[in-house]
């Protein structure tokens, strides 16, 4: 049961204010996780549906509930014999065999904030004393999502990024959400953020490209100048800021001498048919997209399906739904697939797609609205996963009649995350230690046994 951390700010300051901002914190352990260990997946594919999509409108419908509970939608069958599913997700259907469902995911946050924080990172979203969480937003106190987590225990210098997000961050105004960096690890661990939409025709990352006339060797000779200049800087090495500069100017040279990942992101080089597949708006060619970076061997990529909040459906749930985030979730996701699985790719690779949370059951209409929706309802929601050894074709878990709690095993975020590390090989005694010098074991949840066993859960 996920609960809330109350911490104190000025005593948290005053035990990390220097590295908790900075690029390596000195006074972190990294446990000794095994880092070569292997594991059922290579890479972990997370599709998050951000503003929390229907569990009664997608994946766990309820055609015998009132009118006022079940929505406008039918549920249709599977090519898996007793699944079955919203009418808008056709492809999905056919692709059943594919999948494994969860609908009894649950936790306790129902702000978009929190529960954003607690989908990525498996923790409790700490609250500042005296503060409030509708002011909580993401600060270098969160926990570090698992990529960055990946990051800490398990580094890397071949110029592939252990996390990309992409296409966009979850910023709104003055809120940014939490969880989706690396909090007190520093900025070093960050995963690798894209700010582009990939369907549009002049996509391109000038970041990962040499200016004319600069190659790779030059590019090295002038590093190693550089090198030299900075261990002639007494002031940068007395303040103990060169380490933090100098592991920047690392990663930075990594991803530019490296062409692995430049030509991950020129997805102008797949054919017209390809892109078709995938559906040519933004949603469609992030999928895409994401194909190519784990075919690269980025070991994890979170793909957003539009801007933040894109599911919170309090008004017009059912045109929304049908209008554009079902067919395209359906058409994106059918042609990912597909392509994983004709690769080869999918026997390596853990898909997951979810929300941070679901809908409530019951249909509301919001003050000076006309058009009804549903409101936040993280007591039971549900996800889809798949590859590296998942079973598909099968449904873990259930809920009552009106989809609002489960009536089996409940499954939180931090089991979420704790099965994302065990398929990726992460030991199961891998801690971190926190600023007040805590630790924390990564795996700090129950491994999704019936995902790949089959049992009833």
């Amino acid at each position: 049961m996920i609960s809330r951390i109350p911490f104190d700010r000025r005593r948290f300051l005053q035990v990390g204010a220097a590295g908790v901002v900075g690029s390596a914190l000195p006074f972190l352990h990294r446990s000794a996780a095994a880092s070569s260990e292997t594991g059922r997946a290579k890479s972990v594919l997370l599709v998050l549906l951000s503003g929390g999509p229907s569990q009664l409108d997608t994946l766990d419908p309820k055609p015998n509930s009132p009118a006022e509970i079940r929505g406008e939608f039918s549920a249709i069958e599977t090519a898996v014999p007793g699944i079955s599913i919203c009418e808008h997700l056709p492809k999905l259907a056919q692709q059943m065999g594919r999948w494994s469902i969860i609908r009894s995911l649950a936790h306790l946050e129902h702000n978009h904030l929190l529960a954003t924080h607690v989908a990525l990172t498996g923790r409790p979203t700490p609250i500042p004393r005296g503060g409030s969480d509708l002011d909580r937003v993401e600060s270098r106190f969160d926990f570090p999502n698992f990529a960055s987590a990946l990051d800490w225990i398990r580094p890397r210098n071949d110029g592939i990024p252990t996390g990309v997000s992409l296409p966009n961050y979850y910023i709104e105004g003055p809120l940014t959400w939490p969880g989706q960096y690396a909090g007190f690890l520093g900025p070093k661990h960050d995963p690798w953020q894209i700010n582009q939409d990939p369907n549009d025709p002049n996509f391109r990352i000038d970041s990962l490209s040499l200016q004319p006339g600069v190659t790779s060797p030059r590019l090295l000779s002038r590093q190693h100048l550089l090198d030299e200049l900075n261990r002639n800087s007494t002031s940068c090495t007395e303040s103990g800021r060169m380490d933090s500069f100098g592991q920047q100017q690392e990663l930075a040279l990594s991803l530019l001498t490296s062409d692995r990942v430049a030509k991950a992101f020129e997805i102008q080089r797949e054919e017209s048919v390809v892109r078709d597949r995938y559906g040519r708006n933004k949603f469609g060619q992030s999928l895409l997209l994401s194909r190519r970076l784990i075919e690269a061997g980025v070991p994890i990529v979170q793909a957003a399906m539009g801007i933040v909040q894109t599911w919170d459906t309090h008004v017009d749930n059912w045109g929304r739904l049908k209008g554009t985030l079902l067919p395209q979730l359906d058409q994106g996701l059918a042609a990912l697939m597909d392509d994983l699985a004709g690769s080869a790719l999918l026997e390596q690779t853990m898909v997951i797609v979810m929300g941070e949370f679901g809908r409530t059951p019951r249909i509301s209409t919001l003050p000076g609205q006309s058009v009804p929706g549903r409101d936040h309802w993280a007591h039971t929601y549900s996800g889809l996963f798949a590859g590296a050894g998942i079973r598909g074709g099968q449904v873990i878990g259930k809920t009552d009649d009106i989809a609002a709690y489960p009536v089996s095993r409940s499954w939180s975020p931090a089991d979420v995350c704790t099965t994302l590390f065990d398929a990726l090989g992460v030991s199961h005694d891998a801690s971190i230690n926190d600023p007040l010098g805590r630790a924390n074991h990564l795996l700090n949840g129950d491994i999704i046994e019936p995902l790949y066993t089959g049992a009833s859960a």
